[in-house]
């Protein structure tokens, strides 16, 4: 019987790296794509040689307009479909919201919103046709969080991701098509080095406030799996997150404010 096949976006590092090693440990094939080739190539023989499965690459940006097509146009070529998804790739944007020109921020709400939105809807037929699939949403505990000055986009972005996934859940869990978003808090990756936030971020979030890649890409699928509509990893996470509910908007405000004036000193 033919393996599964997962599609994973932004897999060159990070926690969309460990969920190609995740998935396949668990005897997935895997299509992992990103921008940076050499990387992919690496990870591709790695999870070849490590877990003996099926493992394809194809370097590609989400910035660019009909990137979602070519990737599912890829795995058609292998002879294969979609069996799971997972919307992993995404950055942030320093220099503010006025310190970028507007082709910065199409791009990014192209890569956050736009692309992972398009590959759902690309794969998700597939999926309820032969009655089975996953999708995940690597969204953020941000989410939860009003937006902050200087990274206006981010968390609004990563809330459409939290709702996008809860309506699709429901939508798609009559068919044995399993629908999650996976809200991290922070995660060590490379995400604050392109950012040139890690100093600062660094020395005012205490340590028992991260997680590793790989902890977070497991608890994803272990949601995903169980068929749960949001998964945030983490107990601090998971303390926050239901905080952040049930603050008025002012105070969540007021909270964004304080700590973004500790950083700053």
């Amino acid at each position: 019987m033919m393996r599964r096949l997962v599609l994973i976006t932004g897999a060159t590092s990070g926690i969309g790296l460990a969920f190609a090693r995740v998935y396949a440990s668990h005897g997935w094939d895997v299509v992992v794509t990103g921008r940076r080739q050499e990387r992919l190539e690496k990870l591709v023989e790695e999870i070849r040689l490590r877990f003996g499965v099926e493992a394809h690459f194809i370097a590609a940006d989400l910035a660019e307009e009909g990137t979602p097509q070519k990737l599912v146009d890829f795995v058609t070529s292998l002879g294969r479909k979609v069996d799971g998804l997972v919307n992993n790739a995404g950055y942030g944007l320093p220099e503010g919201f006025v310190g970028n020109d507007f082709a910065a921020h199409e791009a990014f709400m192209r890569v956050l919103m736009q692309a992972p939105t398009e590959l759902a809807h690309l794969v998700l037929p597939g999926m309820i046709e032969q009655k089975f699939g996953r999708i995940i949403n690597v969204a953020s505990l941000a989410s939860y969080l009003p937006a902050s000055p200087g990274d206006t986009l981010y968390a609004p972005a990563k809330a459409y991701l939290t709702r996008f996934s809860q309506g699709l859940h429901l939508e798609a869990r009559d068919h044995n098509v399993h629908v999650s978003a996976l809200c991290p808090g922070y995660t060590y990756s490379e995400f604050h080095d392109v950012t040139g936030s890690r100093r600062i971020i660094s020395q005012n979030t205490p340590e028992w406030m991260w997680m590793g890649a790989d902890e977070v890409a497991r608890e994803g699928y272990q949601a995903a799996e169980a068929n749960r509509a949001i998964c945030v990893p983490g107990a601090p996470n998971k303390f926050l997150s239901a905080l952040l509910k049930i603050l008025p908007d002012d105070w969540s405000l007021e909270l964004i404010s304080n700590q973004l004036r500790r950083m700053m000193r």
